[in-house]
C-alpha cells in the first residue's frame, strides 16, 4: 500500500512541528527551469513543496487531481510522477450541451502544456458531478487531491459527490488532500465569495468515510479578513478590485487565507 506507509502519523507530526522531509527530486521539479516563472513566484503564497510533502506525496504513486484548471499544481505532478507514477487529470466535461466559452481555450491550453516530454502520459478524464463522478476503478489510486476549488463545489451543493468520488476511487490507506479558501468559523457560508468554513468540509469528508489525519497551517495568511468586496478574487492573483479602491492594499494582504486537510480511507 504505497499511500499510507507506516508510520506516517509521525511523519505528519514531524511536517507540522518543524521543516518537512528532504525530497530532493520533488524540489528539482518545482526549480526546474522549465516551470513558467510567473508561477514559480506564487510559491511564496501556495507552498508546492511543503503542501505536497505534507499530503505525502511519493513519485510513485498514482494520483488524481481534481478540476486542475490552468495546471499549477499539474506543472509540477506531471514532471514529478512521471517516470514511475501515474497522474489523472480530472477536467472539465468537453461534451455538455452548454459549454462556458472558457472552456475550450482553457483545454487546448491545458493539453498544449501537459504535451511536453517531461510530463510524461497525463490522463484526462471528464469529471462533472453529480452527472459525471467516476475518477477511475475502485481502489486504483494512491491520492485525490484538490486546489481551491471546494467553493464552486460547495456553490453546486456537490461537494459531497466529490468526497464520495474519491473515497471509490482510493485504495485503503490512500490520501484526500484538500486546500480551500477559509471562511472564518462564526461566518454565514457562501460559496460565491469563494470561501467556505474548514469545519465544514471536514465534516461532509467525514461523513463520506474519511478520517482526518491531520490539518496543517501551510496556506494559513492570518491577513486575511475574508470579507473583501469581490470576495477572494479582490485579492492576488485576480485583483478584482472595485474601480476607486486602492490595488496595493489587497497585494499587501497577499493571497487568501487557506485550510489544509489531509484525509485518509481506513
Amino acid at each position: 500500500m504505497k499511500a499510507l506507509r507506516a508510520g506516517s502519523l509521525a511523519i505528519s507530526a514531524l511536517i507540522l512541528a518543524g521543516p518537512a522531509l528532504a525530497d530532493e527530486k520533488l524540489r528539482g521539479v518545482i526549480d526546474h527551469p522549465e516551470r513558467p516563472s510567473a508561477e514559480a513566484a506564487r510559491d511564496v503564497h501556495r507552498h508546492p513543496y511543503e503542501t505536497l510533502t505534507f499530503f505525502g506525496v511519493e513519485p510513485d504513486m498514482a494520483v488524481v487531481e481534481i478540476s486542475p484548471g490552468a495546471g499549477w499544481y499539474t506543472e509540477i505532478l506531471g514532471p514529478y510522477l512521471a517516470e514511475e507514477g501515474r497522474l489523472i487529470a480530472a477536467h472539465w466535461n468537453m461534451e455538455q450541451d452548454e459549454l462556458p466559452s472558457y472552456y475550450e481555450r482553457g483545454m487546448t491550453a491545458y493539453k498544449e502544456r501537459i504535451a511536453a516530454e517531461r510530463f510524461g502520459n497525463v490522463e484526462i478524464i471528464a469529471f462533472d458531478p453529480p452527472g459525471m463522478t467516476s475518477l477511475g476503478d475502485p481502489g486504483s489510486a494512491d491520492m485525490v487531491l484538490t486546489f481551491r476549488n471546494v467553493h464552486s463545489y460547495a456553490g453546486d451543493d456537490t461537494f459531497r459527490d466529490v468526497a464520495e468520488a474519491a473515497f471509490e476511487v482510493l485504495e485503503p490507506g490512500g490520501v484526500f488532500g484538500v486546500v480551500g479558501h477559509r471562511l472564518p468559523e462564526d461566518r454565514e457560508q457562501d460559496p460565491s465569495t469563494g470561501y467556505v468554513r474548514q469545519s465544514w468540509v471536514v465534516g461532509i469528508a467525514e461523513s463520506s468515510g474519511f478520517v482526518l489525519e491531520a490539518a496543517s497551517e501551510i496556506n494559513a495568511n492570518p491577513d486575511d479578513s475574508a470579507d473583501h468586496p469581490n470576495g477572494v478574487w479582490t485579492l492576488p492573483p485576480s485583483l478584482r478590485v472595485p474601480e476607486g479602491e486602492d490595488e496595493e492594499q489587497y497585494r499587501e494582504i497577499g493571497e487568501s487565507d487557506r485550510f489544509t486537510l489531509k484525509f485518509v480511507k481506513r
